[in-house]
């Protein structure tokens, strides 16, 4: 499917600034490390391409990129740097395990929430999960969201608002008790 570099080119050109974003913010806001991601979920789609069921290249992009960087903060957060052979001071601790255990527990259910809720958009409408992904999640100015869509900017409008309305009557009950749970 991907006939040449020109049509890899096109790919890249559209959503590196995409992948990069989503390396940035998943690897704890470490810039060189994101870089470092994108260049090998670009390298990973050249040489995967074909493997591509769906033919969703930014999802694929976005989510390869994302566990990239989540496998990289997580693996650079074990390390324990020392000075001179010394061992790092250790932190107070501020919490008590019970509330770290709560709020870690909260910060699961959610990112399952919102999961189950991209998952559904995109099983509803895909126009409406790209869209919300692109503006609401990615944080992109709605007038490039609309213009990467191929969409006027009144269109887009529309597709968000639905799709909030549309996600608020499915999973409003869930989303509101989670939130009493704080």
């Amino acid at each position: 499917m991907l006939t040449g570099n020109r049509e890899f080119n096109e790919i890249y050109e559209k959503y590196k600034n995409l992948v990069l974003k989503a390396a940035y913010i998943y690897s704890g806001n470490n810039y060189d490390a994101a870089e470092d991601i994108t260049q090998e979920t670009f390298l990973k789609l050249y040489t995967d391409f074909d493997n591509l069921k769906n033919g969703n290249v930014s999802a694929w992009l976005f989510t390869t990129a994302k566990h990239a960087a989540i496998n990289h903060r997580e693996k650079h957060s074990r390390e324990i740097l020392s000075v001179d052979g010394e061992s790092p001071p250790e932190e107070p601790s501020r919490k008590s395990t019970e509330e770290e255990y709560s709020e870690n527990q909260l910060e699961r259910e959610r990112a399952e929430l919102h999961e189950t809720i991209f998952a559904g958009l995109l099983e509803k409408n895909s126009r409406w999960y790209e869209a919300v992904y692109f503006a609401y999640y990615m944080e992109i100015p709605q007038e490039k969201v609309a213009e990467m869509m191929g969409i006027r900017l009144g269109v887009l409008h529309s597709l968000l608002h639905r799709a909030k309305k549309w996600i608020k009557k499915t999973y409003g009950a869930e989303y509101e008790e989670m939130n009493r749970k704080d």
